[in-house]
């Protein structure tokens, strides 16, 4: 008499706490009324379910081991890149159209060579100090590139000085509550341009474990997912604000990395740690991009005709769909 039918908590008996199911099939922690006591009990549920897909991955990796040779392949996970709708204006690099046109559009005398990149870097009216810091940085990554402040000067008063000066690209930072939030991209003399909006801004002392300050090199540039003709105009813009040669004896390299018709744009140093291993070093200032418009001729509020531009309601009804 007196003896229990089952284990009594505590008393040592049963499964150990960290092989006990701690939520029941059919529990919702939204059911649970007191924040803390929800926020806690969600951690957990997260953190029960880190483990749940771990414990699975080494299974897996287990089993492919136990196989060898005769593993099933791997599977190719599914994302929004490799699921990406069919545009039918991607690029095809054996076309000749293609190549007609860049022969013969307003970047070709840069890369015929005939012309070196000389960029001017302006901002909007009175910047503030963290826009006039970006600026600067910006300018120590673009080489032969000068920062001159507006000053109250409209656009089209400062595009024919900047022709007359011999300047091949004219740049604009704008801010908004003293935070950069767009650029405006000019090629010259005759266009086209670029309107961006300008986002996740960090400086150099705001990026960890950044390397020591750029050198004079010109850095090598790297382009990534430009694939539409669009996106090869994009492209061949930010390609012809560098000069040809980059000198690889100073390590650096410039990326335009396209993902989702955002633009990320990073400045490194690598260095070669042997043959298969390489380190890289962040110099900074890094930030993304988004096309908001792409402009025929020079910088035009009014009267300038428009080759595309980004309208929400219209192009954004898929998130499978891209366009750069």
């Amino acid at each position: 008499a007196g003896e229990s039918s089952g284990p009594v908590p505590g008393d040592g008996a049963g499964p150990p706490a960290t092989e006990r199911v701690l939520f029941p099939p059919t529990f919702s922690v939204s059911e649970i009324k007191n924040k803390q006591r929800r926020h806690f009990m969600f951690l957990r549920w997260k953190q029960q379910q880190r483990k749940e897909k771990l414990a699975l991955k080494k299974k897996r990796r287990k089993e492919r081991e136990a196989l060898g040779d005769k593993a099933p392949p791997k599977a190719v996970p599914k994302t929004i890149e490799n699921q990406r709708v069919y545009d039918e204006t991607t690029v095809d690099p054996n076309d000749e159209e293609v190549a007609f046109d860049e022969a013969t559009d307003e970047f070709a005398p840069y890369f015929n060579r005939q012309t070196v990149p000389k960029i001017l870097i302006t901002t909007s009216d009175r910047p503030r100090g963290r826009t006039v810091r970006f600026c600067e940085q910006l300018a120590t990554v673009i080489p032969n590139s000068h920062v001159y402040y507006r000053r109250g000067l409209a656009l089209k008063r400062i595009i024919p000085q900047c022709i007359a000066r011999d300047f091949t690209d004219l740049i604009v930072i704008n801010e908004d509550r003293k935070i950069p939030n767009g650029l405006v991209l000019s090629h010259l003399p005759d266009g086209p341009t670029a309107h961006f909006r300008m986002s996740s801004v960090r400086l150099r002392k705001e990026i960890k474990r950044k390397g020591k300050e750029p050198t004079e090199h010109v850095p090598e540039v790297i382009l990534n997912n430009f694939t539409t003709r669009l996106g090869h105009s994009i492209g061949r813009m930010f390609a012809a604000l560098f000069p040809h040669d980059p000198q690889f004896i100073g390590r650096q390299v410039a990326t335009f990395h396209n993902q989702r018709d955002y633009i990320f744009f990073r400045f490194h140093r690598y260095i070669f740690k042997s043959e298969k291993k390489v380190g890289i070093q962040e110099l900074g200032p890094r930030f993304t991009l988004k096309l908001r418009s792409l402009q025929k001729g020079t910088f035009d509020s009014k009267f300038g005709e428009y080759e595309w531009i980004h309208k929400r309601r219209e192009m954004d009804t898929s998130r499978r769909k891209f366009h750069l």
